[in-house]
C-alpha cells in the first residue's frame, strides 16, 4: 500500500533526525559512550528501516507492453 505524502514526510523527517544524531555522535570519542557501538548499530538499523519503508511505500508504476 502506498504511503501518503504526510507519511513520507514524517518518515523522512525521522530519518533526517537519526542522521543528525549519527553525525553528532561522530564528534564524540566512542570510548566515552556507554555501549557506543550498540548505539551506532541501532541508529544505522533504524535509518535503513526508514529508507526501506520509503522505497516500499512508493506506488509502483505499471509497465506498458510494447
Amino acid at each position: 500500500m502506498p504511503l501518503t505524502k504526510l507519511e513520507r514526510e514524517v518518515i523522512t523527517d525521522s530519518m533526517l533526525k537519526i542522521q543528525s544524531i549519527q553525525a553528532s555522535l561522530n564528534q564524540i570519542d566512542e570510548t566515552k559512550l556507554l555501549d557506543g557501538e550498540e548505539i551506532h548499530s541501532c541508529l544505522k538499523s533504524a535509518n535503513n528501516s526508514f529508507r526501506a519503508a520509503l522505497k516500499a511505500g512508493f506506488p509502483q508504476k505499471k509497465q506498458t507492453k510494447r
